[in-house]
């Protein structure tokens, strides 16, 4: 891998954080002016390397173009072009409310840049998970140390070419590399450090910035389950979980991870699964490109060893080509809680179907497992969305619809407990990387003698 995707030189990593340091002392990143011209400059880099970012994630991830402009690159591009828009009002100093107490010391909170912030992106959507948490930053007056997927090394090796090329090199600096390079750049002391990834590597993250008392965000996962009311439409929610759940061959956190279905409709929805699986790729996927391949062949061997234990029956799907890196994507019925698939965040097109005998048993299963990412309720009934929303915990929820919610960029994202901490996309990614700073200003002309002399002087 690293033929195609140079490292970074390990010594010269405390070099780089260090000229990120001197750059953030001298102000240059706290105009308002700058940053908007900067994320400005973001927009053209996504803009006017579409066809690029479009190849590089093809043959990182063998995602079909189509899929990559709309659910990657433009996301991104409306995400970035919302920070520029927004920045002036998000980096307002914001004075409180009058109150006779305190209203002489006119206090005031100020949106203050952390300083230097270090990003850690995933392979999956490595342009998206990587340039909207930049722009956050950016937009916060920040100066990034900025480490891709060494797992995406064609996304990466692109990245590393255009950003300094388009942003002010002082601004953000790329680090490329494996465990050896992540180790070194953890050993130095972040402002704030945003990993988006696994739980085995965010444990380590978070150990690290402990060291330094570097407030962490995490952006994890989980088996984000699918709650299903009998009463639902089966159809329309069918196709939309076998949508989610197909979308990068799986390998997204917010992918529906399994599904909680009544034993006496299960055949039923089992069915509607079938059909909608057949109506979104009519020709096999595998011949006409419509699913991605599987990252790597450790990847690989995990799924397959899932299919492999797995005492589900096996609706279609099943084929496993280890050279292509691929698995077609598989319908299992008749999971158990206790069942291999259920073991641990499937992360791939192996979507897992469990009956349960009512609402109450589905609730139990949800919260027997670390808190998801996402909750996913298919209903129509108001009081069965409460049921589950209020008796149990995830990062979000979406009711009626899957991974759609990630793009409303006015609403927080992010999870709880095993899913990680902390909050991205807009204003919450802005707030995230911001330091909120009160001031008080207590004029001389105030008479105050009254107030301090009820206060007993003690030595």
């Amino acid at each position: 891998m690293a033929d195609t995707l140079p490292f970074t030189p390990i010594d010269e990593i405390p070099k780089i954080h260090r000229e990120l340091g001197e750059v953030f002392q001298t102000g240059k990143t706290r105009s308002i002016a700058f940053r908007k011209q900067q994320l400005l400059q973001l927009c053209y880099l996504l803009q006017d390397n579409t066809e690029r970012f479009q190849e590089a994630l093809f043959s990182d991830l063998g995602r079909p173009r189509e899929e990559a402009a709309y659910l990657e690159l433009i996301g991104t591009l409306l995400e970035v072009k919302d920070a520029h828009d927004k920045v002036n009002k998000w980096a307002k100093t914001k004075k409180s409310p009058f109150h006779f107490l305190w209203g002489t010391l006119s206090p005031q909170t100020r949106k203050e840049p952390k300083g230097t912030v270090l990003i850690i992106s995933p392979f999956n959507y490595p342009i998206w998970l990587t340039l909207c948490p930049v722009s956050s930053a950016i937009a916060a007056g920040n100066v990034v140390l900025l480490k891709p997927s060494e797992l995406s090394p064609a996304t990466a090796a692109l990245l590393t070419e255009l950003i300094p090329k388009y942003l002010d090199p002082d601004l953000v600096r790329v680090v490329n590399g494996g465990v050896p390079e992540t180790t070194k750049i953890l050993e130095l002391p972040f402002d704030h450090i945003l990993y988006t990834g696994n739980n085995r590597v965010a444990k380590i993250v978070s150990a690290a910035a402990a060291q330094h008392l570097t407030p962490v965000t995490l952006e994890l996962g989980g088996k984000s389950p699918c709650v299903i009311d009998p009463k639902c439409n089966a159809k329309v929610a069918a196709k939309r979980i076998m949508w989610g759940k197909l979308l990068n061959c799986g390998q997204l956190c917010l992918a529906p991870d399994y599904i909680l279905v009544p034993e006496s409709f299960q055949d039923e929805f089992v069915e509607a699964l079938v059909n909608a699986y057949h109506e979104l790729h009519p020709t096999d996927p595998k011949t006409s490109g419509m699913v991605g391949k599987i990252v790597n062949e450790r990847h690989m061997k995990r799924l397959k060893q899932l299919l492999n234990d797995t005492k589900g029956e096996i609706v279609f799907g099943g084929e496993v080509d280890m050279a292509a890196k691929y698995i077609a994507p598989t319908l299992i019925r008749d999971v158990t809680r206790d069942d291999a698939l259920m073991s641990e965040e499937i992360f791939g097109p192996l979507l897992p179907v469990v009956p349960v005998k009512d609402v109450e048993e589905a609730i139990a299963i949800v919260n027997s497992m670390d808190h998801a990412l996402n909750l996913y309720i298919f209903s129509d009934d108001r009081a069965f969305k409460d049921k589950v929303l209020n008796r149990t915990r995830s990062g979000t929820a979406s009711m009626n619809e899957v991974v759609l919610h990630v793009i409303a960029n006015d609403a927080p994202f992010g999870g709880v407990g095993g899913s990680g901490h902390g909050y991205t996309t807009g204003k919450a990614g802005f707030d995230t990387f911001t330091h909120f700073r009160c001031t008080v200003d207590h004029p001389a002309w105030y008479v105050d003698s009254c107030c301090r002399a009820s206060v007993p002087v003690t030595h």
